[in-house]
Formats: structure tokens, sequence, C-alpha cells
């Protein structure tokens, strides 16, 4: 009798904690959309790809025969989360999304709400002309057309192609980031906006405690609404949902 297959979607902090603790009672396969060139040990299978929509994803569900899906990836990655609540709805797959807990706003934090990343971009100059972006290569684009600012970027990887950004440093790594490297990296660079997502977590929460240190407006875009059906704020609420003893 085999174990039951567990599909975990995203390369999250949350992901690879979920595919250790349940590779005893699941055959575990985690998906990470092309995100990562070397990612940390995860039990199971590991696929680095992307899936093609939709029916992709759902033939994918239904020919691997895959009993249970964790969607543990971004916060703000809505269109696989969107794909993965149609896919598992077609396959009649059982579904779950890891939804970890927005970052709150603390005392002396400059926080800044902007509609869309093209807004954010908008509200530069204004707020600074040195801004560290921290959105995630699909958002880049959104500020291409600010030639009057100069943007230090961080990016898990390097990217296939070049940066659409006319002034701009590029740097690579993977949290979690100290609040002291991440206010030498903001002196340095002499940095006058943090332009972020709300990612939540404690490993990424660096830079907006350097931000308040160093007196800085933090803008960003406010995360997507979770897909409809069950939801988990971490890796142990998901663990309780499959049955697996925490």
């Amino acid at each position: 009798m085999r174990r039951p297959r567990l599909l975990i979607l995203g390369g999250t902090a949350e992901a690879r904690e979920l595919a250790r603790r349940t590779a005893e009672s699941f055959e575990v396969i985690t998906t990470l959309a092309g995100v990562l060139d070397r990612p940390a040990r995860i039990p199971g299978v590991v696929l680095n790809n992307r899936f093609d929509g939709i029916d992709d994803l759902t033939w994918f569900l239904r020919d691997l025969f895959i009993d249970l899906v964790v969607d543990a990836t971004h916060p703000y990655a809505a269109t696989i989360s969107a794909h993965a609540r149609a896919a598992c709805a077609a396959a009649r797959v059982p579904r779950l999304q890891i939804v970890r807990p927005a970052w709150a706003r603390g005392p002396g934090e400059r926080w800044i709400e902007a509609a869309t990343w093209e807004d954010a971009a908008e509200r530069l100059p204004v707020l600074g002309r040195r801004a560290f972006l921290t959105v995630g290569a699909r958002n880049l684009q959104a500020f291409a057309g600010r030639a009057d600012c100069w943007f230090l970027v961080r990016l898990p990887r390097v990217p296939d192609s070049a940066l659409p950004l006319p002034a701009h440093e590029l740097i690579t790594g993977l949290p979690p980031f100290r609040p002291a490297d991440e206010i030498a990296l903001m002196r340095t660079r002499r940095i006058g906006v943090l332009v972020t997502r709300n990612s939540g977590g404690a490993s990424g929460h660096g830079k907006i405690e350097a931000a308040r240190v160093l007196d800085l407006p933090i803008l960003y875009v406010r995360r997507p609404d979770p897909e409809p059906g069950e939801v988990a704020d971490s890796a142990e609420a998901a663990l309780r949902w499959l049955g697996v003893a925490a």
C-alpha cells in the first residue's frame, strides 16, 4: 500500500519545513517554479519547473495521482495560487494554502501603501531618489521609466535577462538577512526609500528594522487576498491539517 502523495507548491521556508516534516508520512513532491538555482536540501522529489496554466497543473495532479496539495508559495504569488485552486477543484484534490501573517506596522516605522507597483513607481522620487527594491523580478518593469532614480535591486539569483531599469545595482541573496547587515547595506548605498512587499515572516524582517533605524519610508503594495478555501498561517498549522503530529 503506497503512502499518500503530497504536492507542495513553493520554495518558501514553510514549504521546505513542511517537506522535511512530512517525508516519513507522505510521498512528497515539491515544485519550486524555477525560482532558485540551488535550493536548500529538500526531502522527496524536487521539481524546478513552472506549470503552463490551469490545464497543465490539472493534468499533473491527475497523471501523478496527487492526493493532497499544499500551496506554500510566496504571499504575493497570486497567479499560481489561483491556478492551484482551479486545478485542485477540477482534479478533486484537497488543497490548503499557507499564508504567513503580514508584518504589522511597528513604532517609528513609516509605511506607505500604493495601489499597484506602477503607483509605487509614480511616488518616486518624492519619497527618495535612491530606492532599495525587494519586490521580486516580475515587478521590476513597473519602475523601468524612472530615469530620475537609482535602484539597488536584490533578487534570489541573477536573472536570465538584463533588468529593465536605467540606473541600478543588482545584488543576490536569500534570507535570513540580519538587521545590522541591512543597515550597513542601506547606508553604504545611500538609500532614501525602501520599496518592498509585505511578505511577513522573521527571515525577511531585517530590512524593515533597518528602515526604522534609518528613518526611511517603507513603500509597499498590499498583498493579494488568499484564494477561497482552507488557509493555514504556518507550517505547524499545515501539519495539523495533514494529520501529522507536530
